[in-house]
């Protein structure tokens, strides 16, 4: 190796990027979680930082996983107009330049491992999109202990399926540890995206054999979306597994020459599901209230974001992207700016925030403190630091804030690609929203 390319090697810092599925914002007890512990991802955030105001691309899996790969708003894509990816079988155009293909293009070996959900072969992949090592699977959501999807679809390495026994979660922490144990980083940096589906359903134990064969061989369970399943007891659970395996990941790059110069991140793809804790915020998964799209962040980069410390900056999942892009001295060509920002850069306090969602027409602002939302037609500002429940609608106090972020939203849509008549988009609710608003 040429002294050169020790020296580029030296000054880009290893990248683990973790992410939660569907896991809500007080779901880690270092966010607020009261009825169980999460002592490896407390530990994280101790020795790193909590970010209190993180916010994911979307409400639902793919379009945000997209952004992430991106570093850009999903809706300048096509597969971003899917929430999730669904029936039209699109994905992530291979000719797209990626965050992990950047990372590759200056020296980073690049993994996947755990779940990929941005399109199926032939046309679309991991090993197509900048990762020189994939091994997970490809869909939204898998058995934990059949390891099927809801079309018998399995565990992948690189291009081949295979079969292992044991429970997802264990079995993804597993192969990312020996992952990092075959990196030195030395010769050069890596980046290991670690995407669990913890605690995505369907909502099972190591202990839930018979429920697994259940949902995998019953004709009305093939979707694997069991809503007479799951309990608190099992959730806890599920959690707990996946921050066990955190601190596992954590051991592994700890042991490394150069552990020191490894950022390591953690997040969610959005806010939590049924069994979830979003405390202090109302909504859920696939809703642009602040439960649906409000995650647990943490970083720990040394020197950086080592102290403990709790920041406030608002961000999303691109700026993330572009943030450990920085980092590791790459950038997406010319051709394709980067929507997201540094979170160093200092400047993100007053950066509106966009955001829409197909189902109920839901369209979203966050500019400082204060919030325009609209579901459903009905339309609202809030100021989300003093009002995190979003009940106190100043629409009428201050019109002149309400005019200028919806006329902003206008105004970025504009530049978005628009829905399709055949996108597919996932809701859970609608009547139970007028309640919660307090309209007809």
């Amino acid at each position: 190796m040429a002294a050169t390319e020790g020296a580029l090697s030296a000054s880009r810092p290893n990248i683990v990027f973790i992410l939660a599925d569907d896991l809500g914002y007080a779901d880690l007890s270092c966010f607020g979680r009261r009825d169980y512990v999460t002592p490896h991802c407390d530990a994280l955030a101790a020795s790193g930082a909590r970010f209190t105001h993180s916010y994911s691309n979307s409400p639902v899996c793919s379009a945000t996983r997209l952004a992430l790969m991106t570093a850009r708003y999903q809706y300048r894509l096509d597969a971003g107009l899917e929430e999730p990816i669904g029936p039209r079988h699109t994905g992530l155009d291979p000719a797209e330049p990626t965050f992990p293909r950047v990372l590759r293009e200056v020296g980073y070996r690049t993994a996947l491992i755990g779940k990929w959900h941005l399109g199926n072969l032939p046309d679309f992949g991991p090993l197509k999109s900048g990762y020189d090592y994939f091994w997970g699977y490809r869909g939204g959501g898998i058995d934990y202990l059949v390891h099927e999807d809801a079309r018998g679809d399995g565990l992948w390495e690189n291009g081949h399926e295979i079969e292992r026994d044991g429970y997802l979660t264990g079995l993804l922490g597993q192969r990312a540890v020996e992952f990092v144990e075959t990196q030195d980083g030395i010769d050069r940096p890596f980046f290991l995206s670690l995407h669990f589906s913890a605690p995505h359903w369907p909502w099972e134990t190591p202990r839930d054999g018979a429920e697994a064969r259940r949902l995998t061989t019953d004709p009305t369970y093939r979707k694997l979306a069991h809503f007479d399943g799951g309990s608190m007891a099992t959730y806890t659970e599920m959690v707990c597994r996946m921050d066990e395996q955190v601190g596992a990941v954590v051991a592994a790059v700890e042991a490394l020459p150069r552990h020191r110069d490894t950022i390591i991140v953690f997040s969610s793809d959005n806010g939590g599901e049924r069994f979830s804790d979003v405390w202090p915020f109302t909504g859920r998964k696939t809703e642009l209230l602040e439960g649906g799209i409000r995650v647990p962040t943490v970083i720990r980069w040394p020197e950086v974001f080592d102290d403990g410390r709790v920041v406030e900056t608002p961000h999303m999942t691109m700026d993330l992207a572009t943030t450990l892009m920085n980092a590791g001295g790459a950038q997406l060509p010319f051709s394709r700016p980067p929507d997201g920002r540094d979170i160093r850069s200092g400047d993100l306090d007053e950066r509106p925030m966009f955001w829409r969602y197909n189902h109920l027409d839901q369209k979203a602002v966050r500019m400082g403190r204060h919030k325009y939302l609209s579901i459903a037609g009905n339309e609202f500002l809030f100021d989300v630091v003093a009002d995190p429940m979003e009940r106190a609608n100043l629409k009428q106090r201050e019109p002149a804030r309400f005019a200028d972020l919806r006329d902003r939203w206008q105004r970025w849509n504009a530049g978005m690609l628009p829905y399709r008549d055949d996108t597919f988009t996932h809701g859970f609710r609608g009547d139970e929203l007028a309640d919660h608003f307090g309209v007809d």
